[in-house]
């Protein structure tokens, strides 16, 4: 292929490792690349939490600006950052294999140790992992920590917070694994939808031999299924990163399970159901399960957040 694939991603260590990454797929395939860094409205507000910067593509709105206008042909992005429905002019074309989905706790005191009694101070942007902490560890004190890895490592090292949370994709990628002192279980600290992949989104009137080519080289099929379903659950919630809710599926074969939930805010309350079918119906299996979620009581949880805005 003699074209020149545009990357587009944001200018963070870990978007650009990203990048790299997806561009080493594509040389793989003899495609020739170009990465072209953009700065997101997410990137520029860092004295505001997320969920209330209020735009539903914090990390991606300026990335889908150069799409639309041909500046790049693909954009990659973090899965989870993802608002959970696209415009109808663009869409997800690949998924890259999947990292470990855990969230960790990171410290440059070895020592620490995350339990139900000690006190702690952690630092976390993430509305899902606020309400988490105050459902399983109401003992720990937690403060918003928002920037780039880098930043929120020196923040830490400041003495802002005596660990972060962050996901272990992240971490391992940007080389500070050995900080890590502790590991949430899948089972309570379920990640947030997409967590551990890169997504790769595209104009929806993108060449199709290209699509062919991008998905040939970049995406891994068993995280496509599980990626389709926690996407599908997010969609049918309506919920991106302001919103506490959680979704994880796994595959054994042909058969797919899917957990998902939300939490209270206040962490007073927390709703998880899990279902399996055949990985050919995963969206259907996530908007099952954000339906019986919702049934449950998951829509309450959801008008109380939007009147607290």
């Amino acid at each position: 292929m003699d074209k020149v694939v545009k990357i587009g991603t944001r200018g963070s260590k870990l978007a650009l490792w990203q990048a790299d990454y997806v561009a080493e797929l594509l040389q793989n395939e003899g495609v020739k690349t170009e990465t072209v860094i953009i700065e997101t409205k997410g990137d520029k507000i860092l004295d505001k939490s997320l969920s209330k910067i209020g735009s539903k593509g914090v990390f991606t709105e300026e990335l889908e600006e150069q799409l639309r206008n041909g500046g790049i042909d693909i954009a990659v992005h973090s899965a989870k950052d993802m608002q959970a429905t696209l415009d109808e002019d663009f869409k997800l074309i690949a998924f890259t294999e999947r990292e470990q989905v855990n969230d960790v706790v990171v410290s440059y005191n070895k020592n620490l140790k995350i339990n139900t009694t000690d006190k702690v101070v952690l630092g976390t942007s993430s509305v899902r992992r606020v309400a988490m902490l105050k459902h399983y560890y109401p003992n720990i004190e937690v403060v918003d920590v928002r920037g780039n890895l880098q930043t929120r490592m020196r923040k830490m090292e400041e003495g802002l917070c005596d660990a972060l949370v962050l996901a272990y994709a992240g971490v391992h990628r940007m080389g500070y694994a050995e900080h890590i002192v502790h590991h949430f279980s899948l089972d309570e600290f379920t990640p947030a939808a997409g967590q551990g992949s890169v997504a790769i989104e595209a104009s929806s009137n993108i060449d199709p031999a290209l699509e062919r080519v991008i998905r040939k080289a970049v995406n891994n099929e068993d995280a496509e299924y599980r990626l389709r379903a926690e996407r599908g659950f997010l969609k049918k919630l309506q919920g991106g990163c302001s919103i506490p809710a959680f979704a994880l599926a796994s595959l054994d074969g042909n058969e797919l399970s899917i957990t998902g939930g939300l939490v209270k805010l206040d962490g007073s309350h927390i709703i998880r159901h899990t279902k399996s079918g055949d990985k050919m119906q995963a969206k259907e299996l996530g908007r099952e399960i954000a339906e019986m979620v919702l049934n449950d009581g998951g829509d309450k949880i959801l008008a109380e957040i939007k009147s607290s805005k």
